[in-house]
């Protein structure tokens, strides 16, 4: 796998909220879980900043908090279009779990498949789905890197039209051989796209995605310092850097306050929910919160309330879910979706289709999890 504080949720349904797309409820034959079909798509990419339906709340503050971020999958339909209404629907079945935030365009959102105009629309369509939804409080964090520094920019900016409130950003990798020594390139980098982004950035530390490179401890607390660098997302598994970059960002607040921290220090995946939180972290920003978004913000109030044994054995079930999905990838997690709540369908290409004995595989290694979060 590339590889959260609880809200209320909204008066009435996502189907009456969200009126300009009638939808169907359909049911899986597993797990009693049901969804929401679309009849009609919601829209298109040449079209859909035209519209000024959430233009009202599009930019307001939405303030980063400790908890349970998602980032969320992108879903196509039989052609690989966009299924902008699956994209809505999974939206707001998140948020009415009770997560705190949602991401787009990360490794689970397919960001390298898409074109800049899909990249906007799948923001602008998740934003629209909350703001309609009774969810205009939830921010949105966009997966923003590329290898140059000017593109980076320019997807800082078009993140912010179409409504992301923080731009994910991944170091560079391409010609790392040739960046200067002691990480100044990375810095400078990193440096000049908070200057001139619109929206503030939190850094991606995900060696997988970028052949390798892990940015160490002291080159993040020294990115911390900068006013609009306001958290990281720490996937490489290293509770120890975890804790050193939590505890230097806390002694850098002038007045630090747990509940909205300058610098949010988010685990990457939630097979180290608890662990993350031992060492100071404030939540996480994991893929498998898509498929069980209420057995991780579960898990977190169990720790968090002193539950500790129960809060234990959640995390072990979280944990090996997180395994399945972790040796499937985007792939799997979506055959998980597909499985075990009716919809999902395929990666676009070049990503293969599951075969049958895949397909089997992760059902299976799911039916814990999803046994756990159908109970909460």
């Amino acid at each position: 796998m590339a590889p959260h504080v609880d809200v209320p949720s909204p008066a009435g349904s996502f189907t009456s909220n969200f009126d300009r797309i009638p939808f169907r409820v359909a049911a899986s034959s597993e797990a009693g879980t049901s969804y929401l079909a679309p009849t009609e798509s919601l829209s298109s990419p040449g079209s859909f900043l035209e519209s000024d339906s959430v233009a009202e709340d599009i930019h307001i503050t939405r303030s980063l908090v400790p908890g349970v971020y998602v980032p969320t999958m992108c879903f196509f339909d039989e052609t690989e279009e966009v299924d902008t209404n699956a994209i809505a629907r999974h939206a707001v079945r998140l948020a009415e779990a009770g997560v705190t935030g949602l991401a787009t365009q990360g490794s689970n959102g397919e960001a390298v498949h898409l074109t800049h105009d899909e990249r906007q629309l799948v923001t602008y369509t998740t934003r629209k789905a909350l703001n309609e939804a009774g969810f205009s409080h939830v921010p949105i964090i966009v997966g923003c890197g590329a290898q140059s520094t000017r593109e980076t920019i320019e997807y800082c900016r078009e993140a912010w039209k179409a409504g992301g409130d923080y731009a994910l950003v991944l170091p560079p990798s391409y010609y790392a051989p040739l960046f200067a020594p002691s990480s100044k390139t990375i810095e400078e980098y990193f440096t000049s796209i908070a200057d001139a982004s619109p929206i503030p950035l939190i850094i991606y530390n995900f060696p997988g995605a970028v052949n390798g490179m892990d940015l160490t401890s002291d080159v993040i607390i020294k990115l911390s310092r900068h006013p609009k660098i306001v958290g990281v997302k720490l996937t490489c598994g290293n509770t120890g850097k975890l804790n050193r970059v939590a505890a230097a960002t806390r002694k850098q607040s002038g007045d630090y306050d747990a509940n909205k921290p300058e610098f949010l220090v988010l685990a990457g995946s939630a097979d180290f929910t608890i662990q993350s939180l031992i060492a100071g972290g404030h939540g996480i920003l994991a893929g498998l919160a898509n498929i069980s978004p209420k057995a991780c913000i579960k898990t977190i109030e169990l720790f968090k309330a002193g539950k500790y044994t129960e809060a234990q054995k959640m995390q072990e079930i979280v944990s090996r879910g997180d395994w399945t999905a972790i040796q499937g990838g985007v792939v799997g997690v979506k055959e998980g979706l597909q499985t075990w709540m009716g919809y999902g369908g395929y990666a676009r290409s070049p990503l293969p289709k599951p075969t049958a004995e895949q397909t089997k595989s992760w059902k299976e290694g799911f039916r814990e999890l999803v046994l756990l979060e159908k109970s909460l």
